[in-house]
């Protein structure tokens, strides 16, 4: 917080996060970017009571929400800007190693600028087998998800297989 005058300013202005996710249509996006304002949504009135402006991009596929945060550093210096990817892989290091190291992307800002998401979204669906049968109803077999309370630990391929399986009747 910075003094200004009688009383402490913040010292960021405006939060900008670009997030990996929600495909290529606009209305996909726009659902997406509801479940986020959602899950943020003490984060966004703790700083909007801040007078702290907010804001979410979905970008899409991966290396889109890299070049539009790149692009954000750019273009919005003075606001926090944040990026919100898939680890797509387990992670051993930092999320700026990972994501050099998997991604060969050169990431010039600090450490806090980076964060990760499971290995992929398809993790947060099988962690709510409740939320999955009634979203699926009748025919959901719930059998061919995989009983691992640790969804980071399942395989990409194996969870899509499972869900594919899960589902085909419903």
């Amino acid at each position: 917080m910075a003094h200004g005058g009688d009383r402490w300013q913040p010292l960021v202005k405006e939060i900008r996060i670009y997030i990996e996710g929600g495909g290529d249509l606009k209305n996909q996006k726009t659902m997406l970017r509801q479940g986020f304002s959602n899950f943020f949504k003490p984060l966004i009135d703790k700083a909007r009571t801040r007078k702290i402006k907010w804001n979410i991009t979905m970008c899409g596929k991966r290396d889109a929400a890299h070049r539009d945060f790149h692009n954000a550093c750019n273009s919005h210096p003075d606001a926090f800007n944040l990026l919100l990817v898939d680890s797509e892989e387990p992670v051993d290091a930092t999320p700026m190693e990972h994501l050099n190291k998997r991604d060969g992307w050169s990431l010039g800002l600090s450490e806090e600028h980076y964060r990760l998401m499971v290995q992929t979204m398809e993790s947060w669906l099988i962690a709510d087998i409740d939320a999955l049968k009634q979203f699926y109803g009748q025919g959901f077999q719930e059998s061919a998800i995989p009983k691992n309370n640790n969804v980071e630990q399942i395989d990409k391929s194996e969870l899509k297989k499972s869900l594919e399986k899960a589902s085909q009747n419903s």
